[in-house]
């Protein structure tokens, strides 16, 4: 009795010490957790705020979803097995076996797979640079009118980018550690990513870029890491082309895509993936974001050692996609790689995310580093670290007009030529009005992004001025 009476009395003495604990935790997790949180609930606010949107492609995969459902294999109208990999109708077909075949249900679960790669480009961010730009590239990614609308839209791009992104992510963490295990489930992800669409083949140049740079110390390590890279796909691909439909392997090089040319009367210039990215994908302000980023990364050597690698990196990702899109469309004269810039760049929207939001953390640097400057050279920092916050800045805002705006039409066109009336179109049969309760969630969504920026702004104001107080 004496035992347990003073053990009570030990742990009353202690809840007010454990209690106090627990809102310290608690506390600490907020302040790290909730810019991300902020973003991820924003993004689900606004994105349901608009679409479902629906075309030719749309109802083409769903049919294909319905012929899983009804023969276990792809069918679209019944008969033709869709020329696309497998398994993103899979998963489709599985979310309606549970939840219901409706064409919302999908789209929902496509704006899922959006939410993930929101999540996954924040990690990227945060791992490859640090936690700031991990926030600024979410935060340009999950805002992008380019991303809400393919995470509003039933096709299979949002969950082959979803399975891409978490392939690097997960490649990322494997180097840092080296471990081989992780690159092995690295490169499982990656054959799920490209077995859901094979755009996920520019995920490999970021992966091989990496592997390059942490460089396996002998040849039989590299040949092992390259191996559990690629036979989870070569295998995943060989059973289902072979085995399964017996298409053969090369019909993964048969996709319609590859195959339709253009018509006589459409002649491609080598500025439409440009004028897409610019009108209608980025905007001017994340371009020149992108741009100023890697002039930033050149004025100081500093900042030269710690950002040039994965800046390069980046911006061989974004050369590569819109590249080989260029390619497909002038040299090969194919219409799909033309027209569908929205699908053929979207691998690309990422490390342009990544490459603007660095500049946040850059820009900071030209300010903290230039007191013992020439006078003409703080002076030249000040103003190319103040056109850095602005373009960052502005972009966000531009992209929550851009994407109030367009929630507000039934009918979208991505003009590949300005002057041209072609490109890809979906369309929207409800639209929001300007006093709908779903604008006021949009609304409420933009509010959320806007308390995390504010968040992590505390703490970088209060830094700066610390550190100007202390140059001084």
């Amino acid at each position: 009795m004496v035992l347990r009476a003073a053990t009570t009395r030990i742990l009353i003495e202690n809840a007010p010490i454990e209690k106090t604990l627990k809102k310290r935790r608690l506390k600490k997790f907020i302040d790290e957790n909730y810019p991300l949180f902020s973003i991820l609930i924003g993004f689900m606010l606004v994105a349901l705020s608009i679409g479902p949107y629906y075309n030719g492609d749309t109802a083409w995969e769903y049919d294909a979803v319905s012929g899983v459902m009804k023969y276990g294999l792809p069918y679209a109208n019944g008969f033709y097995l869709i020329n696309q990999p497998p398994l993103g109708f899979y998963i489709l077909a599985v979310f309606f076996k549970v939840f219901g075949l409706s064409f919302n249900n999908g789209t929902f679960l496509v704006t899922l797979f959006g939410l993930g790669c929101v999540a996954l480009v924040y990690g990227i961010g945060k791992t490859l640079y640090n936690k700031t730009t991990g926030f600024f590239a979410a935060a340009l990614f999950a805002f992008s009118p380019w991303h809400l609308i393919l995470s509003r839209t039933f096709l299979i791009d949002v969950q082959c980018l979803f399975f891409s992104l978490l392939s690097l992510f997960v490649g990322i963490i494997a180097f840092r550690r080296d471990s081989f295990k992780l690159f092995f489930v690295s490169g499982i992800i990656f054959a799920a990513a490209f077995n859901t669409k094979l755009y996920a083949f520019f995920i490999l140049i970021p992966l091989l870029a990496l592997f390059i740079h942490f460089r396996p110390k002998n040849i039989k390590r590299i040949a092992s890491w390259l191996a559990a890279l690629f036979l989870p796909v070569i295998f995943s691909s060989y059973l289902w082309y072979e085995t399964i439909t017996r298409q053969g392997i090369s019909a993964i090089f048969l996709h319609a895509d590859l195959v339709i040319h253009e018509s006589s009367n459409i002649v491609p210039t080598f500025s439409f993936v440009g004028n897409f990215l610019i009108s209608y994908g980025l905007g001017w302000f994340v371009v020149d974001a992108a741009f100023l980023s890697l002039l930033v990364c050149f004025m100081q050597k500093r900042l030269f050692r710690q950002f040039f690698v994965f800046d390069a990196i980046c911006l061989a990702a974004i050369v590569c996609v819109t590249g080989v899109n260029i390619l497909l469309a002038t040299a090969l004269d194919l219409i799909a790689p033309y027209l569908n810039g929205i699908k053929y760049d979207y691998q690309s929207l990422p490390f342009f995310c990544l490459l603007a939001a660095s500049l946040i953390t850059k820009s900071i640097s030209l300010f903290k580093n230039n007191s013992k400057k020439k006078k003409l050279n703080r002076i030249i920092f000040f103003f190319v670290g103040l056109t850095g916050l602005f373009l960052v800045g502005a972009s966000i805002f531009y992209n929550m007009s851009y994407v109030h705006l367009f929630s507000t039409w039934n009918y979208l066109l991505f003009r590949v030529e300005p002057s041209i009336n072609l490109g890809y179109s979906l369309f929207n049969d409800t639209p929001i009005s300007p006093n709908a309760f779903l604008m006021s969630v949009q609304y409420l969504g933009y509010a959320f992004l806007l308390s995390g920026l504010l968040w992590i702004s505390r703490y970088k104001i209060s830094s700066f001025i610390k550190s100007r107080s202390t140059n001084m």
